[in-house]
């Protein structure tokens, strides 16, 4: 197989108690093991040195790859070492996605500690990190990518998860984290790989990923994506498409332009799952839909680019700019389950649809400073980012007319929870129907500063003026608001040895009234601060070789200025604390010989409701969707250069479905499976089978009366073939 790649200077060396007993034993071989050197992650800027060379034979290889990776660019901005960044973070390379057939946000959840997965109405990416669910805190190479919808994870290169509150680097929201989407790019190596995938109820799906230099200065990078699928549900159904051309171009030996293309479709059948009776999900078949499938669709459509500039000076000041524009149209219609009846003998069902189209355009300039004081060095940040999102909102209720113009409800039995009833879709009076324009200029500085060999810190302040312009067409009413953001972080670090850290951090973020989706503003609520959120974390990391790391992290994080209604007088508001997160995470990532790679991870999370809220969500109550205890733990072992094999587990504690705390999720255990065998040097074969032992679980959930079933055993069968 031909390559052509760039040259880049080398990087700097940088409970229960079954999942403790395992998560120790795995330190204890970590601690021996040999793995090779890893390299540069191929997204990050090139070095001073870096040029492209002319095209090479490369024999066949298992690549030499691994679940590990020693640096990001993410967290700070800055190419760092992980071990010198005082967060916990946690990176999916394209090879754990890859070796579990991964292909959803939901699937790179499941190895991540402190992170979970919500149902999202069966309709969008719905994670929970540290107690917190979200549907807008994702970006794509460090920029927002905030709409609801489905990801797909063939353009991805690896997926960061970064835990506690980021908006020094990010601006608003993160409330407990997000999820950041490096993408594949054009580079100058010589790619050429087809994979075919064939899996239970009916799955097909292929994927390419394409590209080379075209000459010495100019490279491209094609990937696309294809799948068509049934699944368990009944007559639930998936199709989706993609297509995402990048071009690399150096300008000259110390400037790169990059630009790219991505046309994403996704159309599938919106699942909100089944009901619960009696304080946990009803007693049915995982196959068994609530409501009409027919008349339950989701599509969304992304079409977005982007163009970025870098550059270095010869005195190693950089410059960055990227320019990201993105068009999104999304719209889902459901029919859905409500409540069971005393009797345990009928369930509501209801119904409504909604569109939203966005359009997104970020730009953001950074400049990278490293100079030094003395004997003390520093690496400065500093950087400007602008950004307009246009929203139009339509959401509309579903009526059974053939009942009776006004019905918004009906019972079937639960015996049979089906309805193809006729539905006419019109608003109601409090249905949205709203326009709204937020405009954000922000800006922020950075020192990650070496004040000895042993003892680093990191501080940093973002100032983000960000404006909100809401129309409401329902009401006719035109509302505005205006928030100034302080947004601060610090962090120290100590490293007795190289490659071992303790840090202590606290950082902050802020969520302003409009929501993160854009579109909760209001007359009443308007003037009040934004909601904040408050980390404290201490932590350590060690990297017992370059292809190896151990995790560890405590943290407490804190929501606060939640509105709500004065008892004593129905026309105010107040702003109360709303709920404390607190918990530990463990992490091991790496290949712990030659042969065996691993991924594992546990958490201990707590999180309750500090203030009474409402009727139905107290003082005390436990977050929702939050497990005690989650563990989980990966491992590939190749027997040989032709065969290997794959074991995961995941465990998870019992959950509320929601803050009210009456419907418990039961805890489960689910065990994973995996074969590889290589075909020479261009062809590969892999069987994966999730949920090994067929148990009978629940995934997810959106509320006491949407719950997901997990999924019985299922198998896929892939073939990869480099041409």
């Amino acid at each position: 197989m031909k390559a052509a790649v760039f040259l880049t200077a080398a990087p700097p060396r940088s409970a229960f108690r079954v999942a403790a007993l395992a998560f120790a034993q795995g330190a204890v071989v970590a601690a021996f093991a040999q793995v090779p050197n890893a390299t540069t992650p191929s997204y990050l800027p090139p070095k001073e040195s870096a040029m492209l060379l002319e095209k090479f034979e490369v024999n066949g290889q298992r690549e030499n790859k691994s679940y590990a990776t020693p640096r990001s660019v993410t967290a700070t901005k800055t190419d760092t070492p992980l071990v010198n960044v005082p967060q916990s973070i946690s990176v999916v390379t394209r090879e754990l996605i890859d070796d579990q057939a991964m292909h959803s946000i939901g699937d790179v959840t499941r190895y991540v500690p402190g992170a979970g997965i919500a149902q999202g109405e069966g309709n969008r990416d719905t994670p929970v990190l540290r107690g917190n669910s979200t549907t807008a805190d994702f970006f794509v190479d460090g920029i927002r990518d905030d709409v609801q919808y489905f990801r797909d994870l063939y353009t991805v290169d690896r997926v960061e998860v970064l835990k506690g509150p980021n908006a020094m680097i990010f601006g608003r929201g993160g409330s407990g984290g997000l999820i950041n989407r490096v993408s594949k790019q054009a580079n100058g190596a010589t790619t050429r790989e087809l994979s075919l995938l064939f899996g239970s109820w009916n799955q097909f799906r292929a994927t390419l990923d394409a590209g080379e230099a075209i000459s010495p200065t100019l490279a491209f990078r094609v990937t696309a994506l294809i799948e068509d699928a049934d699944s368990y549900r009944d007559d639930v159904t998936l199709r989706r498409y993609g297509l995402n051309p990048t071009l690399a171009w150096r300008l000259a030996p110390r400037t790169t332009l990059r630009a790219g293309l991505e046309h994403f479709h996704d159309e599938r059948v919106a699942d909100r799952g089944i009901s619960s009776y009696q304080g946990r999900p009803v007693h049915t078949a995982a196959s068994t839909f609530f409501g009409d499938p027919a008349q339950s669709t989701s599509d969304a459509t992304v079409n977005t680019a982007f163009v970025a500039l870098d550059h270095t000076f010869a005195n190693r000041i950089a410059l960055r700019n990227h320019t990201r524009f993105g068009r999104y149209e999304k719209s889902y219609q459901n029919v859905y389950p409500g409540a069971v009846n005393a009797a345990g003998t009928t369930v509501a069902l209801s119904a409504y649809n909604q569109a939203t189209d966005r359009d997104n355009l970020f730009n953001q300039t950074d400049v990278i400073l490293p100079f030094a004081t003395g004997s003390v060095q520093h690496q400065v940040l500093a950087g400007l980012e602008l950004a307009r999102q246009e929203t139009d909102n339509l959401r509309l209720t579903g009526y059974f007319t053939t009942v009776s113009p006004t019905t918004t409800s009906i019972s079937v039995p639960l015996s049979a929870p089906r309805s193809t009833l006729p539905l006419t879709f019109q608003p109601s009076t409090t249905d949205a129907h709203n326009r709204g324009v937020a405009q954000t200029v922000a800006v922020y500085a950075q020192d990650q500063i070496a004040l000895l060999p042993q003892l680093h810190a990191i501080v940093g302040v973002r100032l983000e003026k960000f404006t909100v312009d809401f129309r409401n067409h329902r009401t006719a009413q035109n509302v505005a608001s205006r928030d100034r953001l302080i947004s601060p972080r610090a962090g120290l670090i100590y490293k007795p040895a190289e490659q071992v850290s303790f840090y202590a951090s606290t950082s902050m973020s802020s969520m302003p009234r409009a929501g993160e989706q854009l579109s909760s503003l209001s007359l009443s609520n308007r003037a009040l601060d934004p909601e904040e959120f408050t980390n404290h974390e201490l932590g350590a990391k060690w990297d017992l070789r370059p292809d190896l790391a151990l995790s560890a992290a405590v943290y407490r994080l804190d929501r606060s200025n939640v509105a709500i209604t004065d008892p004593a007088n129905p026309t105010r508001s107040l702003l109360v604390d709303g709920q404390r997160a607190k918990g530990v995470e463990l992490g091991l990532t790496g290949r712990l010989t030659a042969n065996w790679s691993v991924v594992g991870g546990y958490a201990y999370q707590d999180g309750t409701i500090k203030t009474t809220q409402s009727a139905t969500v107290v003082a005390g109550a436990r977050l929702a969707q939050l497990p005690r205890h989650t563990f989980s733990l990966w491992h590939r072992y190749d027997l040989n250069r032709q065969w290997g094999l794959g074991l995961g587990t995941i465990y998870r504690d019992a959950m509320f479905a929601s803050t009210d705390n009456t419907v418990r999720l039961p805890g489960f255990a689910r065990y994973d499976a995996a074969l590889f065998h290589r075909f020479g040097t261009r062809f590969r074969a892999q069987l994966n089978v999730e949920n090994l032992f067929d148990r009978d679980y629940y995934a997810t959930a959106h509320s006491n009366t949407n719950i997901t079933p997990g999924s019985p055993r299922a198998f896929r069968v892939s073939l990869t073939t480099r041409f």
